[in-house]
């Protein structure tokens, strides 16, 4: 009987052994894109790698590929964009300064430039401070793939080229390095107040003036005479005056005397 069995369970057995065989194999997961690698390879991007590996933001952008549903978009400035700034303003920023501007080119969700055209400004970054999250608009032009980010500091920058863009990361190049008001102003600001040296400039020149204006009022001038000293002065000369010519009259009168007493 368990023989019998087993002869009606077999057919059921192997057909069950070949679909399992014919079933297809689940396909392994995509590799976590390495957003190092992709700079690396891009070949211009040597300084803003300097500084994500020095600030350790290339740790933490990759931790946050593997945990985020969301993905990430990162703006990525070459080299020629960090000589465009202010001589002495990156190397100016402190060690929390400059983690902040890296993740102000960090939007915490993966966009294709298609999607930058649903966009709904302003977009949060990464980059935070005490007056709340860092912002940047995005505006796109109807019927091409061109993108422009704006910060409020300067002109807007448009995006150069698409470094990759496969979820979860995105990375697009610029030209220009993305500058939030909270670290350099707002646009305008800093071209109306003077450079350090320039009022450095300006003060030692104001000094200068009111230095010349108090040694030409400190020279010595001569004061008038008291009307009672000019006075005392023209009774002492007539005085003098007077007494000249009596002593004149009594020589003459001397002289006088001697001829008559000769005679």
């Amino acid at each position: 009987m368990a023989s019998l069995l087993h002869l009606l369970l077999l057919p059921c057995l192997l057909a069950t052994a070949a679909a399992a065989d014919l079933a297809p194999a689940p396909s392994p997961s995509p590799p976590m894109p390495n957003l190092t690698s992709i700079l690396e390879k891009g070949e211009q991007y040597t300084t803003l790698l300097r500084l994500l590996r020095s600030t350790g933001v290339a740790d933490q952008l990759a931790t946050q590929l593997r945990n985020s549903y969301d993905g990430l978009t990162l703006f990525a400035p070459n080299d020629n964009a960090f000589t465009k700034l202010p001589a002495g303003a990156l190397n100016g920023l402190g060690d929390q300064q400059q983690v902040e501007l890296l993740l102000y080119h960090v939007v915490p969700r993966y966009y294709s430039l298609a999607t930058f055209k649903t966009a709904s400004n302003p977009l949060r970054t990464e980059a935070s401070g005490p007056g709340g999250v860092y912002t940047v608009n995005v505006t796109s032009s109807t019927g091409d793939d061109l993108v422009n980010v704006s910060t409020g500091v300067a002109a807007a920058v448009p995006i150069s080229s698409t470094m990759f863009a496969e979820f979860p990361l995105a990375v697009y190049s610029v030209d220009d390095v993305l500058r939030p008001e909270q670290l350099f102003g707002r646009a305008g600001e800093a071209a109306s107040a003077p450079a350090p040296g320039q009022a450095a400039t300006a003060a030692g020149t104001t000094k200068k003036k009111g230095a010349a204006k108090n040694d030409a009022a400190a020279e010595p001038t001569a004061a008038p005479a008291p009307a009672g000293e000019e006075d005392d002065s023209a009774s002492a000369a007539a005085g003098r005056g007077s007494v000249e010519w009596r002593t004149a009259v009594a020589f003459a009168l001397m002289a006088v005397v001697n001829l008559v007493g000769a005679a």
